[in-house]
């Protein structure tokens, strides 16, 4: 049992240092009900809409709670996240009453994991995070869907811009990747699908529930995310019991020495 709990914590670090999904448990704040705004015929200006309901934040640091889905096998646990914005990633795993399983730190540049219960440690560069998902995953990318910001190589010259049933959609490629995202009226991102039809890799996350007030800013209420590569299938929600932003954050990460660097 301790054996597939570690294992699973394992990969909800990897999967969750790639894509982290959230659902929180407050009081929605409903859209209103006023029309969605218009169409421009200027395309910089519906990016420079969108981009302006993006929260802003030099540090974000998250409680939630965890329920982890891999192939079926199903765990519970509690993560703690840090962000420092565009410079790193801290997450803590604890299950059983406060025990920290695992941790882990990601940068632009590197990954790196420490599995307490196994006493095993992983570092590699970012580019190891690829094996989960696209090659075209960025750090940014993560800080986005994070705090349901919208990911910024999806707003360019390339994108399309629709209008359905009163709400926008974006749509467009990045590379192999093709992309769409829904808005709601309040123009905050609904639901971002990303496929690799060519690598059999896709990432579907929803924001259920509207968004709230979060210090001015508009903070999702909830999230969900299923992803999938090859036949690997993983499902994560994350329900938030706490999120603080622009505090100072301390992102400790050490590795006892008796622990065994792994590939």
């Amino acid at each position: 049992m301790r054996g597939t709990i570690s294992n699973n914590v394992f990969w909800l670090l990897l999967l969750s240092a790639t894509f982290m999904a959230c659902k929180i448990r407050k009081t929605a704040t409903l859209a209103p009900s006023t029309k969605t705004s218009s169409l421009s015929v200027k395309k910089n200006e519906n990016i420079e809409l969108l981009r302006s309901k993006d929260i802003v934040y030099n540090t974000l640091s998250v409680k939630a709670k965890a329920k982890l889905d891999i192939a079926g096998s199903k765990n519970n646990a509690t993560m703690n996240f840090r962000i420092e914005k565009g410079r790193r990633i801290w997450v803590s795993i604890t299950v059983l009453g406060g025990m920290e399983v695992a941790r882990a730190l990601i940068t632009p540049d590197s990954i790196k994991v420490r599995n307490n219960f196994q006493n095993v440690y992983l570092k590699k560069p970012f580019s190891y995070l690829h094996k989960f998902t696209s090659n075209q995953v960025k750090f940014e990318w993560l800080e986005s869907i994070l705090s349901g910001n919208t990911v910024p190589d999806f707003l360019n010259d390339q994108t399309e811009f629709e209008q359905t049933n009163g709400y926008w959609l974006l749509k467009g490629k990045n590379e192999a990747l093709a992309y769409s995202v829904f808005f709601d009226n309040l123009m905050k991102v609904t639901e971002t699908n990303i496929n690799n039809l060519g690598q059999a890799q896709s990432l579907k996350v929803v924001y259920s529930g509207g968004y709230h007030d979060f210090e001015g800013s508009l903070f999702p209420n909830g999230m969900a995310i299923n992803s999938m590569t090859g036949a690997k299938i993983v499902n994560i929600e994350l329900e938030y019991s706490g999120a603080q932003r622009n505090l100072p954050l301390e992102f400790p990460f050490t590795v006892p020495g008796k622990y065994e660097v792994i590939n």
